[in-house]
């Protein structure tokens, strides 16, 4: 059950977005807030995208009240991301199963079309479709992509399996409606009858009638210059469309560089604890 503190500062997040709507051109030109990560390896400074106004402030709130000193890096994965923000990280003992701490609420998702998985973006973690199906972010926890190079072929198909997954969703949140009880129905007696040609006719009649809303609901698709980085810069494309991206590194991909290649245990937690301090910069 959340408490009404908790229930508060939701309040506030959302309030925060409906002030900053409004003022979206003035805080574009005071510029992006900048912060530091300070670990053993080195100083990592991010700068937060003001497109994304409710991860920002929770951020500069969080880093500001000091809620992040003293939490590692508690799970760090090569060619991947290294990813910390757990209070429960802080003197966690060695060998702790880490990753479900947070500061008692979630932020709505700001995915933002051209804000993407691109090698240095910040970005937020959060739970699974299955129990998060609105892509609610953490409260606190986040992670940071070292990513890899990928081909055209590999980004072609991952663009397919977004776009089918994406589907899927349509299709299932199609039937989920009253309005459309007659095609559940049929779907159902197929099912019941394990006539997967009937059902895939079916859905090919619901595709074929509702093309224009399909259309719109699948948002799946890379930019020239998304793939022209994936390509050369390098990054995780296959997060795109699922989880917010609200900054990027702009100094110290070497740092994140050394943390990757520490060893891990079998929860990819590094053996050696990597402790971080953050601190705001440029507000």
């Amino acid at each position: 059950m959340r408490t009404l503190s908790q229930l508060g500062i939701r309040g506030l997040l959302i309030l925060a977005l409906i002030l900053t709507l409004g003022a979206t051109k003035e805080m574009l030109a005071k510029g992006e807030p900048i912060v530091e990560i300070t670990t053993e390896y080195g100083v990592i400074k991010i700068k937060l995208y003001n497109e994304t106004p409710l991860h920002r402030d929770n951020f500069l709130k969080l880093a500001k009240e000091g809620f992040y000193d003293g939490t590692l890096f508690h799970r760090v994965i090569k060619d991947f991301m290294i990813q910390g923000g757990d209070p429960q990280s802080k003197g966690a003992e060695p060998g702790a199963l880490l990753g479900n701490g947070g500061p008692g609420y979630e932020i709505p998702a700001e995915i933002v079309p051209g804000l993407y998985h691109k090698r240095g973006a910040l970005a937020a973690a959060r739970e699974g479709d299955q129990v998060n199906p609105q892509k609610k972010s953490s409260g606190s926890q986040f992670y940071i992509v070292q990513g890899k190079i990928f081909t055209e072929a590999d980004l072609k198909l991952f663009q397919e399996r977004g776009s089918q997954q994406q589907k899927f969703t349509f299709i299932r949140e199609f039937l989920a409606k009253p309005e459309n009880e007659a095609y559940r129905k049929r779907v159902e007696e197929l099912q019941k009858a394990q006539d997967t040609d009937g059902i895939n006719k079916v859905i090919a009649e619901i595709e074929a009638n509702e093309s224009e809303n399909l259309k719109q609901f699948i948002k799946l698709t890379y930019t020239e210059e998304q793939l022209k980085t994936y390509a050369t810069v390098g990054g995780t494309p296959h997060l795109d469309g699922a989880y917010t991206v609200f900054g990027e590194v702009i100094e110290g991909m070497d740092v994140i560089e050394k943390i990757v290649a520490m060893e891990t245990d079998k929860n990819n937690r590094p053996v050696k604890d990597v402790a971080m301090k953050v601190k705001i910069i440029k507000n």
